[in-house]
């Protein structure tokens, strides 16, 4: 399987930066999210990892009176993150950092919510999952969208697609048992709707894409590329029964002790 190049990034970015989000979700999921976590603080300290321009960290931020602190490894992303901060006048309450998901320099057992949607599988879902264990306080609540299957045998383009993304995708049963195995216990979950794909993913994705054919009508490389990234929400049209994302949310149990290892040389500031 060829692997992407550098242009292909340069296109990818191109593409994904201008989109509302970076993955499935909407403002009712996350709605629906929150009130499975019926006993946070009136004022939640949280944390959304991997936010890329933050959909989601702004509507955390209208939903909560809390406090946000938002991280993702690409620099770009949390630029236009800090700009929405700003025109939003959230920077008293938001804090937008360039960092890495799977060591955050940040203090263990110091949030009530951790927040990540389609974006804990980058760095593997188990080692995610203890990641997320040792940053919430006991009691804290973990909210996460993650990639499913749902139906046996499905087509090599599908299959291929989530094989170079995410080849480790498994089942519900299978990110249920994680969570338990990493020391969360289950609160709820359910399946993002398929306008969750659209409203704020899909169709800006498709309509990003036709702009971007007008200023590169004339680059082949580029044009193909951008054939290749509209073949994603082509895919979902026909084939969506096989997959879905399913919104998990855990909670670390009250009384519940530190993670271990992971966190002993962990660079807090």
């Amino acid at each position: 399987m060829n692997v992407p190049g550098p242009r292909f990034w340069d296109i990818f970015f191109e593409v994904y930066e201008a989109l509302p989000r970076q993955g499935p979700g909407n403002k009712a999921c996350a709605v629906r999210a929150l009130s499975l976590c019926l006993e946070l603080p009136d004022s939640p300290g949280i944390l959304d990892l991997g936010c890329g321009v933050g959909g989601q960290t702004l509507y955390l931020a209208e939903l909560t009176s809390g406090s946000i602190v938002a991280i993702d490894n690409h620099a770009p992303s949390i630029e236009r993150l800090k700009r929405s901060i700003a025109v939003s006048g959230l920077s008293r309450r938001v804090r937008a950092i360039v960092g890495d998901m799977a060591h955050p320099e940040l203090p263990p057992s110091s949030f009530d919510l951790t927040w990540s949607e389609g974006a804990l599988y980058s760095i593997g879902l188990r080692k995610a999952l203890s990641v997320c264990h040792g940053l919430l306080r006991p009691g804290g609540y973990l909210a996460f969208t993650d990639a499913i299957w749902r139906e046996e045998n499905p087509p090599p383009e599908v299959r291929a697609g989530f094989d170079l993304d995410y080849p480790a995708m498994g089942w519900l049963d299978d990110d249920l048992a994680a969570i338990q195995d990493e020391g969360f216990e289950v609160v709820g979950h359910f399946t993002l709707p398929d306008e969750a794909w659209w409203d704020d993913f899909y169709t800006p994705m498709e309509n990003r894409i036709t702009e971007l054919r007008g200023k590169y009508a004339s680059d082949a490389e580029a044009s193909e590329i951008l054939d290749q990234l509209a073949g994603e929400p082509g895919l979902h049209r026909r084939y969506s029964d096989f997959y879905a994302y399913e919104f998990f949310v855990a909670r670390r149990p009250p009384g519940s002790k530190q993670a271990g290892g992971f966190y002993k040389n962990l660079n807090v500031h």
